[in-house]
């Protein structure tokens, strides 16, 4: 097959316009790599092709999408180890930022059945810096087209680098709107649900708990003499020990319940269902079987309330959890307490 001969129907402005539009309108990078290799393939007459992906962390490039190419060779170049060392020619292409074209496509693992290859690098320019997002891999059949048409495949390239850096851009969107969401739910030092997470959750567990005619309870749990640790510690130490009593709290309670942090050194237990005292009790002894933290033996004092009886607003409930968690402390700690709401 020559490569001079245009196997394709469409124009080039026709061609292009399809590979822009796949860029403007895709929203899967898969489908996108896919459209615009094809397109690539159509324009220079190839046989075969293949897109890979630069993964920076791993020092790889990543096989991202093939075409006309055996599920033998794709499994023989799903990857390029060791991108900024190897000497495969996808590497040099990758680290040279340059077109590349290979007389010899035996060279190039991914298009061992093709005569012929081209390799393009996938490349954006950021703050006057050109960075390799990749490349994408042609294979023919016969002698490689023309240098002028092959020169025309490279704005399609450029589309593919586009397409992947907004991609990436996305991703690294989506994670950052993830731990945005995580850091504005969760009390940094402990890990647990924090204030804002517990007042909303509170509002849902006692709404459900009304609706289904279930029980539910609510504990405040404080760590006795905080305020000791803190002092003779100082504030490493107290939030050494804040710490290992979260995460024993975490640990005790069951997948329904919510543990979430309500202040300085108080945490708070909400346990759909019957066994919240049951739960409670758990979470105080694991507290107490943690060893000696800084040098000082550790432990927590509870006041539990119950919906519907001893309460049927979250305000209801807290307020009888505290006067329980009083009665505990005054009976000398590492304990759980009930304060009838009528007391």
């Amino acid at each position: 097959m020559s490569g001079e001969k245009r196997l394709h129907k469409r124009t080039d402005g026709q061609l292009f316009a399809a590979a822009a539009a796949a860029v403007a309108r895709g929203d899967d990078l898969d489908d996108t790599l896919a459209d615009l290799l094809g397109l690539a393939a159509e324009h220079l007459g190839a046989a075969a092709g293949a897109a890979y992906i630069v993964d920076p962390d791993h020092d790889e490039l990543e096989l991202a999408m093939t075409l006309g190419v055996s599920d033998e060779a794709s499994a023989a170049a799903a990857s390029i180890a060791q991108l900024s060392e190897s000497h495969d020619p996808l590497a040099d292409v990758n680290r040279s930022r340059h077109p590349l074209e290979v007389d010899d496509a035996a060279h190039v693992e991914i298009l061992r059945g093709s005569a012929t290859a081209l390799l393009l690098p996938l490349v954006v320019r950021r703050e006057g810096i050109e960075i390799s997002l990749g490349l994408m891999a042609l294979g023919f059949g016969g002698p490689l087209p023309s240098h002028e048409i092959l020169i025309g495949a490279e704005p399609i390239s450029d589309l593919a680098a586009v397409a992947i850096e907004r991609a990436l851009a996305l991703s690294l969107g989506s994670e950052r709107a993830e731990w945005f969401d995580r850091i504005a739910h969760t009390d940094p030092l402990t890990g647990l649900a924090n204030r804002r997470t517990l007042d909303r959750m509170l509002e849902l567990e006692v709404a459900r708990a009304g609706r289904q005619g279930f029980p539910l309870s609510i504990a405040i749990v404080e760590v006795d003499g905080f305020a000791e640790v803190q002092k003779v510690g100082g504030n490493a130490a107290a939030d050494n020990a804040l710490r290992r009593v979260a995460q024993v709290m975490a640990e005790s309670v069951r997948l329904m319940d919510t543990v979430a942090r309500f202040g300085n050194d108080q945490f708070i237990l909400v346990a759909p269902g019957p066994d919240g005292r049951i739960v409670a009790e758990r979470l105080v002894r694991g507290v107490a079987g943690l060893p000696a933290i800084d040098g000082k033996k550790v432990s927590v004092s509870a006041g539990i309330a119950g919906f519907p009886l001893e309460g049927r607003t979250p305000e209801e409930l807290l307020a009888v959890a505290q006067k329980a968690l009083e009665q505990a402390r005054a009976a000398g700690g590492d304990r759980v307490a009930a304060q009838a709401a009528a007391d």
